[in-house]
């Protein structure tokens, strides 16, 4: 196991630094100048030249390149064109709110879409099994921001219950904090609770129908006992392997729902580096991004083991 976990870790080495030079390069290949954006409208040649030199963007790609990689090899992301501070500190300033967001919406989403897939498995064909099938398709269908704003109008503006935008952190008070949470974390995890709930009802028919559970019931077990602590267990792998994708998927959804109820986080911050043209900030997100979607897929691939031992061997 322990072998098997370090050729992972490895393994994200030359993952990291594809990653790195494609974000690189497509980043110097598009149209837009950081220079001509922190200049203004009426800045000279002159004054374009002069600020692209100090950026260092008037050196060769290729040495943009490695100067940019030796930095990041010693833990410096350089400092934000734009935002006059160091890369770090403007992502350890927006951390929060999108890890926050991102806990909230995982544990909702899983919390609620588990039992829903469970029990319109256990009755399937019926009514309840309709509905919360019919509910998935509604969650894929329609678009978080048109959700976001749904839920705005309703509890925010008409009923008055929750705030319509804003971040409290949670060195402000847990209710504060997780009251500005709500709205964002339900529009977020809409599409993956349709998204697991849809597995979970796939996985568990599966199982349901395996002579193991005709036996369970056979000795007296409740229903609930054999649903949830036979079935469920026996078709987690599936449900794992959709709720890490989940996680790392949350990455797209966290930009738009940021962008939508105004919380400071990772997300906003990309939006904003990107209409900036602040290639070290964009660079180094996209970097955090693509380590925690590889870092995701190495604990799921550990969990396995959790729910069938035999994978470990």
């Amino acid at each position: 196991m322990i072998q098997y976990t370090l050729r992972r870790l490895a393994a994200t080495v030359p993952v990291m630094l594809v990653v790195a030079a494609l974000v690189f390069l497509m980043l110097r290949l598009t149209p837009g100048d950081p220079a001509a954006i922190i200049a203004g409208d009426n800045a000279t040649p002159q004054q374009l030249l002069e600020i692209r030199q100090k950026l260092g963007l008037e050196e060769p790609v290729v040495t943009q390149y490695f100067v940019w990689l030796g930095q990041i090899v010693t833990g410096n992301f350089g400092d934000s064109f734009f935002f006059k501070k160091t890369v770090w500190d403007l992502i350890s300033d927006r951390i929060e709110p999108t890890l926050s967001l991102s806990v909230v919406t995982i544990l909702l989403a899983v919390t609620v879409a588990i039992p829903l897939g469970a029990i319109a498995a256990y009755r399937q064909g019926t009514i309840v099994d309709r509905v919360v099938m019919s509910v998935s398709v509604l969650g894929f269908s329609i678009p978080v921001f048109v959700i976001g704003y749904l839920l705005v109008y309703v509890f925010a503006i008409e009923l008055k219950w929750l705030p319509v935008q804003g971040y409290q952190r949670i060195t402000g008070g847990i209710g504060s904090w997780f009251k500005s949470l709500v709205l964002p974390a339900i529009t977020l995890s809409v599409i993956y609770i349709a998204l697991i709930a849809r597995m979970t009802r796939t996985s568990m028919l599966e199982v349901l129908s395996e002579d193991y559970i005709r036996t369970a019931r056979a000795k007296g077990q409740t229903e609930a006992k054999v649903l949830f602590g036979h079935a469920l267990k026996n078709a987690a792998v599936p449900i794992v392997t959709v709720v890490g994708l989940g996680v790392a998927l949350l990455i797209g959804g966290v930009v738009v729902t940021e962008s939508v109820f105004s919380i400071p986080g990772l997300g906003r911050l990309t939006v904003d580096a990107v209409l900036a043209r602040d290639f070290p900030v964009i660079q180094a997100i996209i970097l955090l991004f693509a380590f925690v979607y590889v870092l995701i897929n190495l604990i799921v691939d550990l969990s396995y083991t959790i729910f069938d031992p035999r994978i470990a061997h």
